[in-house]
């Protein structure tokens, strides 16, 4: 226990202690040191320039309202610290954030990593340039694929449809011995397809201006890469008020191909097999020799022309336009065997009992799909682009 001394009372005549001298009244006049008799009490000093003294009484007096240390618990412990002996309090730990969706293997169905590998089996997320499509109505669709011995995609395809019977179509085949090529493609089929879209000309100098397009977005790409020579093959077709009006430079193809009657090739190519054909070499040899994919005119910088040769048909009669890059038609060449190719593979029986195609309900992305699977099937030697068209089309977008 602790005990305060006590403190014993000053002799008589000594001054009292500091608090328990008394105050003078505020109303006292202050007295002039001339005036003042001896053993009157002397006044506290005014204060000094410092600033005013403080009762020491009241300055070891604590504030009311002042909380005692500690009283709402212990300070926060520093980060990091170093603890010699004891337990450190628990911390929850952080939410963990869900982590991001890169997509899901196509191989074994595990999620890939960031940087594209799956983390089940390894594979490789593929590029979305290797293989995409489109579908912008009911009656036309399109699907790209880089094939099965091309390790990258050089083809390109734009597609359009407006809901009343208008379709708009241009397919592209990069030149593989081109650097930028696939550049150059994906640029011509954008350029082209809006210059289509813009009813402002009449359908064949619609075709004409759209090429013209297609040519300066190559030749773009070409400025913006200087080292490359980008080249590509083109063929464009605009569909309204019945009629398909088509444009083509190089080899990439247009067909029609209706349910019944004759079907028919509706471009010529610009390559050293076309010029051999017309030379009186038959169709087959001339294709299947060295020199067949050897093109006479193209869309690029260095092309001696881009005029396309425009052509019309009629497609008010039940069929499929249907425009490719030479990896489908390498396959079926001649209208009549492509046509084949696309009847066997609509019926019922050739996809288990669902057609890609039936007369009352066509679904041309199915057919388009189906026929890319068909080439690669047969090797898959070259990037493969198909767009199709379901004829005929009415002002609200049916089939007849």
């Amino acid at each position: 226990m602790t005990t305060t001394p006590s403190v014993p009372p000053p002799p008589d005549g000594l001054p009292q202690p500091a608090d328990r001298q008394q105050t003078a009244p505020a109303d006292r006049q202050e007295t002039d040191p001339a005036d003042r008799q001896e053993g009157d009490p002397v006044e506290a000093a005014e204060p000094d320039a410092a600033g005013p003294r403080t009762d020491p009484a009241e300055a070891e007096e604590p504030e009311a309202d002042e909380l005692e240390p500690f009283s709402e618990g212990p300070p926060p412990l520093p980060e990091p610290m170093l603890v010699l002996d004891g337990t450190l309090p628990e911390h929850p730990a952080p939410a963990d954030e869900e982590a991001p969706d890169h997509g899901t293997c196509a191989v074994c169905g595990g999620a890939y990593d960031e940087d594209g590998w799956c983390t089940e089996c390894g594979s490789r997320r593929p590029d979305p340039r290797h293989h995409f499509s489109a579908r912008p109505d009911d009656h036309v669709a399109a699907v790209c694929d880089r094939g099965i011995r091309h390790e990258d995609n050089e083809d390109a395809m734009a597609v359009w449809a407006d809901g009343t019977g208008r379709a708009a179509l241009v397919v592209c085949d990069g030149v593989t011995t081109a650097t930028r090529s696939a550049e150059a493609s994906m640029a011509a089929a954008d350029a082209a397809l809006e210059v289509l879209v813009d009813d402002a000309l009449a359908p064949a100098e619609r075709i004409v201006a759209a090429t013209d397009a297609a040519a300066e977005a190559v030749e773009q790409v070409g400025r913006d890469f200087p080292e490359s020579a980008p080249s590509c093959t083109y063929v464009a077709a605009l569909v309204q008020d019945g009629t398909a009006t088509v444009g083509s430079v190089g080899d990439s193809r247009a067909y029609w191909l209706p349910d019944s009657g004759e079907p028919r090739r509706l471009t010529t190519d610009d390559s050293m097999a076309e010029e051999q054909v017309q030379a009186g070499i038959d169709r087959q040899t001339a294709e299947a020799g060295p020199m067949a994919h050897t093109i006479t005119r193209w869309l690029g910088p260095d092309s001696p022309d881009h005029t396309p040769v425009v052509t019309t048909q009629d497609v008010t009669t039940p069929g499929w336009l249907l425009l490719c890059s030479d990896g489908l038609w390498n396959y079926a060449s001649e209208p009549r065997a492509l046509r084949e190719v696309v009847h066997t593979l609509a019926r019922p029986e050739a996809d288990g009992g669902e057609a890609p195609h039936t007369s009352s309900s066509p679904d041309p992305l199915a057919l388009a799909q189906a026929l890319v699977d068909w080439a690669n099937e047969r090797g898959g030697a070259d990037n493969i682009t198909v767009a199709l068209v379901r004829t005929p089309t009415g002002q609200d977008g049916t089939h007849g």
